[in-house]
């Protein structure tokens, strides 16, 4: 079978959070839901961390137009993860942003996932062009 290859940014924001027990799945591991979930709180904190929501990127919101995700090795309830987030590339209406989860409890890599985020006005319920503002701050870090 062919694994799906996702390569690494340089990254630029990185965050802690614990696996929950609401995370666990009847494997006893980390449920694959969960870790669009835990993507999202840390892509919170990444926004947070610079003056946005998902609702207001330099006068647009966002949308999740699709992911993928990588599996390395299992997660536990308890184990703490380190994401590690990275902008891949910058396009007309949105850009990739790419998430490593790290384990620090067990020393190793738990995940990697991809995002397709669009630029998004909620208000007009259509595509907004990439801000300006947000290019020239995160262009140089791909």
């Amino acid at each position: 079978m062919a694994r799906v290859q996702i390569s690494l940014p340089d990254f630029i924001f990185e965050t802690n959070i614990a696996v929950q027990i609401g995370d666990i799945n009847y494997g006893n591991h980390l449920a694959n839901d969960a870790i669009l979930k835990l993507c999202h709180e840390a892509r919170l904190q990444f926004l947070q961390k610079h003056g946005y929501t998902e609702m207001n990127v330099d006068g647009c919101g966002l949308i999740m137009a699709d992911a993928m995700i990588k599996f390395s090795h299992q997660a536990f309830y308890g184990d703490i993860l380190t994401f590690r987030i990275g902008i891949d590339s910058i396009e007309r209406a949105g850009f990739s942003l790419i998430t490593q989860i790290y384990n620090q409890t067990r020393a190793q890599e738990t995940a990697i996932v991809k995002n397709g985020m669009v630029f998004f006005d909620y208000q007009k319920q259509s595509i907004c062009s990439t801000p300006l503002a947000f290019k020239q701050r995160f262009r140089q870090t791909f």
